[in-house]
This record gives structure tokens, sequence and C-alpha cells, in this order.
């Protein structure tokens, strides 16, 4: 009994101090669902489908609302206006970087994507210009990614046109190209070095769901080895995890659709033929190639929310006043699927991308890579990428599905902080 009587006073407490809590925060901050004492709204949230729970959310509450998770409000932002209105015209203001806890235990604030404050400035400043010395965004960096792209079809040739799974092929490419930036080397498929080096990453992001020494004994520096090691994990994570597993979700989407696979084979036969490397300079002249990894893009949305971001100062925000150091979360996948800029959201159709006259047509809501001071460090990397490697493996290869096109399920397995595609085995066969 006496058991019994402590655990309803402690109980008590908590609700209390929830309660004091919730109503002690400083502004006003947006409405929303009401949160149970200690958890929040956790309950009422789907961790395998976080995009569907916010828009069920949005349609009760509007395009700004708060969610609890745990004692701590995050305000969300659903709609391509109130995230363009937030990341982009105020951009400065919710350029901070929310928590996520088990990346704040393991990278500590260093890094790109999860520091903030003058480490972010700094640190992002310094990659931008690194990777710009290094060639991204110039001929360079493309020169590396047409030879990987030829090493990667070399080895789907080895796979004799028999059922394989495109996962690690998929995997080493993108890696390699990074390897060959950070390292000034790339890996054959074969070395150890680079299975385990993939292996170690995997696990890490299990794990967490130089000259530049002579600065680590100077406390006021943002380049200590720390930092370094951190920002080159973001690199790794941005430009090779991404990008393989957009590629991969790719495939599986033109398998389900060989119409639209047959239309992109042709394009690249007529512009690129069979005896050379496609191009970047290629993409002017291939508009439904072009549209179609627009597409991919928009369609699989990788990061449903990205990653949370702050505000650093005090704002009134859409008639509320939103506390510094508010958390908030940007339903990333509202924009890209939003029914009045793509009139069929749920259907996959590289024409969303193309005007009437079947020209490429650009899109303000084509966010994948977020937007504003927080945009992807290596968004130009990735669309590199992605273009080529796909456009090569399109120009070389025929895809041959195990299964009847209309049977192929494109579903993800999860739908969280990331979508991730569904396993599933496929026939490259040369052309």
């Amino acid at each position: 009994m006496a058991l019994f009587t402590v655990l309803v006073i402690c109980l008590s407490c908590f609700i209390l101090l929830f309660l004091w809590n919730r109503n002690n925060t400083p502004g006003r901050l947006p409405p929303g669902p009401t949160p149970l004492p200690i958890l929040g709204n956790i309950l009422q949230l789907d961790p395998k489908n976080l995009s569907k729970s916010l828009s069920k959310l949005a349609e009760e509450y509007g395009p700004v609302f708060t969610l609890y998770f745990g004692l701590k409000p995050t305000v969300v932002l659903h709609g391509f206006e109130v995230v363009k209105e937030a990341l982009i015209d105020n951009g400065e203001v919710f350029s901070g970087r929310g928590s996520i806890p088990a990346f704040d235990h393991n990278l500590q604030g260093r890094g790109v994507a999860f520091s903030h404050g003058e480490t972010w400035k700094q640190t992002r400043h310094f990659s931008l210009m690194i990777l710009r010395k290094m060639g991204m965004g110039k001929k360079t960096i493309e020169d590396r990614i047409q030879e990987e792209a030829s090493c990667l079809v070399e080895a789907l040739k080895k796979t004799n046109a028999s059922p394989c799974d495109p996962t690690l092929l998929l995997g080493y490419a993108p890696c390699n190209v990074i390897c060959s930036i950070v390292f000034q080397n790339r890996f054959e498929y074969s070395d150890k070095k680079l299975a385990t080096m993939l292996d170690l990453f995997h696990e890490s992001l299990k794990i967490l769901s130089s000259p530049w020494i002579q600065e680590k004994h100077n406390k006021q520096s943002e380049f200590t080895m720390d930092n370094l090691i951190a920002t080159l994990v973001d690199l790794f994570f941005g430009g090779s995890e991404t990008v393989s597993t957009t590629l991969r979700y790719a495939l599986l989407l033109l398998l389900k659709y060989p119409e639209v696979t047959a239309k992109a084979q042709k394009e690249i036969q007529n512009v690129v033929g069979r005896l050379r490397s496609p191009s970047m300079q290629d993409r002017n002249h291939m508009p439904y190639m072009d549209a179609l990894v627009h597409e991919v893009q928009r369609y699989i949305d990788l990061a449903p929310s990205g990653l949370p971001h702050a505000v650093t100062q005090n704002i009134k925000f859409r008639g509320f006043l939103i506390p510094k150091g508010t958390s908030i979360l940007t339903s990333l996948n509202s924009v890209l699927h939003d029914g009045k800029e793509f009139p069929k959201p749920e259907t996959f159709d590289p024409g969303h991308f193309l005007d009437e006259s079947e020209n490429f047509k650009k899109s303000d809501y084509f966010m994948p890579f977020s937007a504003g001071k927080r945009v992807c460090l290596g968004e130009g990397l990735a669309r590199m990428q992605l273009f080529l490697f796909l456009t090569t493996i399109l120009q070389r290869f025929t895809l041959k599905p195990l299964v009847d096109p209309k049977d192929i399920d494109t579903t993800p397995i999860a739908n969280g902080i990331t979508t991730i595609p569904p396993f599933f085995e496929l026939c490259f066969i040369p052309v």
C-alpha cells in the first residue's frame, strides 16, 4: 500500500511539472493536440509513417501547430507557403539545428549537419570552400563520376544478367566518389577496405538511428580533429548513403513503370548514343531524363521532414510567438506532394516536371534537399551523381524484373526520418 501511495505521489508530481512547464513556456506557441504527461504526443504519431500523421494533424490544426516530444515542444510547419516563409523568407532565424538525441550523443554538435551557431557557420563555409577547390560543380568532379560510372557498369556486367540485389554496388559507386574527393583515391569494389568502411558507416547509422591538428589545443577554433571527423561523416552520409538509396529506389520504380524506362532510354539513345559516356552537358538536351530524376526524388520523399531546425531568436510567426531555441519540424513531404503543384502527387509521373511542349519545367516546390540556410551541403554533387549514374545504367542495360511489373510493390518499408525502399532483385542485361 505504501509503495502504491509513493507511485501516485510521484506520478502526480510529474503531471504537475509537465503542466507547469507547458503553461510557462515563454511566447504563445501554435495550437496542437493535447499531450500526455511525460510522453507528450508520441503515442499519437505513427513512427512508420510520420508524414501521414502530420498531414492529418495539419487538417485539424492548420499549417502551423505544436507537438510535444516528451516535455519538449516542437513547432511543425506543413505546406509550401509556410515552409518557404520560414526557411527562405526568415532563413537566418530558422537556421538553428534542432536536437536528435542519438546524433547529439555521438557528434556532440560537431560537423555540418548537426552543428549550430558559430561552429556551423565556420564549418559549413570551410567545407564548401574545400569542396569547390576540389572540383565540386566543375568538370573535374564530373570526370570522377563518369569514371566511377564506368566501373559500376563493369561490375554490373559481371552479374551475367542473373538476378541480383543492387544494394552493395549502388553503395560502392557514390561512396567511391566521396573517397576520390576526400582521399584523392577510389577503391576497387573487391577491396575489403571499401566494404569495411561501408559496414562501419552503416553500423554507425544504426547506433545513431591533416594540418588542422595544430588547432587541437586552440579552444577558440572550430577546426579540431573531432570536428573534422564529424564533417567527414556528414559528407559520406549526405554524398553516398542518400544517393545510393535514391538510385536503388529509382531502379525499383523503373521496373514498375517500363513505359517510363523505354521513353528515357529512347532519349538517351537519341542524344548520347552508345559510344560515349553521358555528361552533364547532355542534360540540357534531355528534358525527359532530367524530369525523371527530379520525379524520383519528389516521389520517394527520402527525408519526409528533413532534419529538425530551431529558431535562433524569439520570432513572431503567423501570429504566434516562438521563443528562441524552439525546435522546428518542416514537413517537406507536404511540399513535394502538394496537389496544386503536382496534379497527381501520389503517382510516379515525370510529367510533373515537363510543360505542354515537353520541355523541362522547374518548380519552387522541389525541396528534397530542404531549403534556405540549411539546404544540403552536397546538393550539387548529389544531383550530378544521380543524373550520371542513372543515365549510364539505362544507356548500357535493359532492366528485367523477376515478376510482372504490375505486381511490384514500391511501398517503402519505413517512412520515418528517412524513406527506405523494399528489398528487390533484378537482372541487368547488357545492350
